[in-house]
């Protein structure tokens, strides 16, 4: 089974429209569209929401996200993941590397 991706809304709209073009298969989802948080929602929610739909995050948040997963770990919560993009990567390197990560891992690998 492939991976189901959660992207920040903060990272740019090419990464889940370009992952939707090329592989179509993948789950892509992005905070703020239909049937996943608000944007604006906290960082603590949106790692609940990833657990409870088994779902990895992707973002480029390396101040704070940290922090926050250790918190949610912290109270014996999970999360399939979280992939914090690469920036010495470019953004068509990244997406291949989410397209790899998402067709050639098992669900509960991460």
């Amino acid at each position: 089974m492939t991976l189901k991706y959660l992207i920040d809304e903060n990272l740019n709209p090419i990464y889940p429209n370009q992952i939707r073009l090329r592989e179509p298969d993948i789950i892509i989802k992005v905070v703020g569209e239909s049937a996943t948080p608000p944007k604006s929602t906290l960082n603590l929610v949106i790692l609940c929401w990833c657990d409870e739909n088994n779902f990895v995050l992707v973002t480029n948040n390396r101040t704070s996200m940290p922090g926050h997963l250790a918190d949610h770990i912290a109270v014996n919560r999970h999360i399939p993941g979280i992939f914090i993009l690469n920036q010495n990567l470019s953004i068509d390197e990244n997406i291949e590397e989410l397209i790899i990560g998402a067709l050639a891992s098992e669900e509960d690998e991460y």
